[in-house]
């Protein structure tokens, strides 16, 4: 009689090798969780070297989503900061700051109707073009509460099964920003736009760096997969969306003043815990632009 396999004994859900990489020598970094995330230190990123910045690349490329303590940038030096990545991304709905088209403000407080990220998502993937990477730069946080999560999305990809995958191969998904958008900015004083960006990417995305297969489907923006029944695609939606928030995959990044996160879109979801009120969150965001997810 052949024994079914329990499947609770196959071992962990993911199982990730870190590989052991080139020493850093011009900036530290020390890893949040082996599976995303780390802490860069040893460099003022509104002033950095040649030499940081090519490390600052690669710390971003291993990581996903990086951080920096104690830095004070001035809004010139967090936009050059961006355009060393590339050309910056301007938003399509929010507030800026100072009359930089490319500098957001990410603010809420006791009087907000809502706060910036809330559920899991990639910033503007709706866009055609979605940004390449977000670097946020906090100046005011409440004294505890305000995380912000960060998920990995290589580490959901590989942890389907070999099954998912091939069915998730070539599918395409929307992805809109009109329920996302409008009316969301009017607290600030932003008039809604005739229409907002909607744009059609796969459902599974090779990252243009690293060469890695990522999932690109998430809650805040991703509508429907195309060529499959609605009814289908609601289910396998809803169970991508409930997978890609296992722990497993997570870091979770506690703010402090003067605190700088760059997280790459491509390959990352972030979500922004709104568990401070009354108190208030207020900083700044540049975003890269990116390329058209293939």
């Amino acid at each position: 009689m052949n024994q079914i396999p329990n499947p609770r004994w196959t071992g962990p859900r993911i199982k990730h090798e870190s590989t052991t990489a080139t020493p850093y020598a011009a900036i530290t970094v020390e890893k949040l969780t082996p599976i995303i995330g780390a802490t860069v230190g040893g460099v003022d990123i509104g002033n950095p070297t040649e030499a940081q910045m090519a490390e600052i690349h690669r710390a971003l490329a291993e990581n996903l989503v990086i951080f920096f303590r104690d830095q004070h940038l001035s809004a010139g030096q967090h936009l050059d900061f961006g355009r060393r990545f590339g050309e910056l991304h301007i938003h399509p709905a929010a507030p800026t700051e100072g009359g930089h088209a490319g500098l957001m403000v990410i603010k809420a407080d006791r009087d907000s109707p809502r706060a910036n990220g809330e559920g899991w998502h990639s910033d503007v993937s709706c866009d055609e073009e979605p940004p390449m990477g977000s670097i946020l730069y906090i100046k005011q946080c409440p004294p505890v509460g305000g995380d912000t999560l960060f998920a990995n999305m290589y580490a959901a990809y590989d942890a389907l099964s070999d099954r998912m995958k091939a069915y998730l191969e070539g599918l395409t998904a929307v992805h809109d920003g009109e329920e996302n958008y409008r009316g969301t900015y009017a607290n600030f004083g932003v008039k809604d736009r005739p229409a907002y960006p909607r744009a059609i990417h796969p459902v599974v995305r090779t990252h243009p760096v690293t060469g890695k297969k990522a999932l690109f489907v998430n809650k805040g923006f991703t509508r429907r997969i195309l060529d499959v029944p609605v009814d289908e695609s609601t289910g396998v939606l809803a169970y991508l969306f409930e997978h890609m928030a296992n722990p497993l995959f997570q870091c979770r990044f506690r703010w402090q003043e003067n605190s700088v996160a760059f997280w790459d879109n491509r390959c990352a979801q972030h979500r922004a815990m709104w568990d401070y009120w009354p108190a208030t969150r207020y900083g700044n965001r540049v975003t890269v632009k990116g390329e058209r997810p293939v």
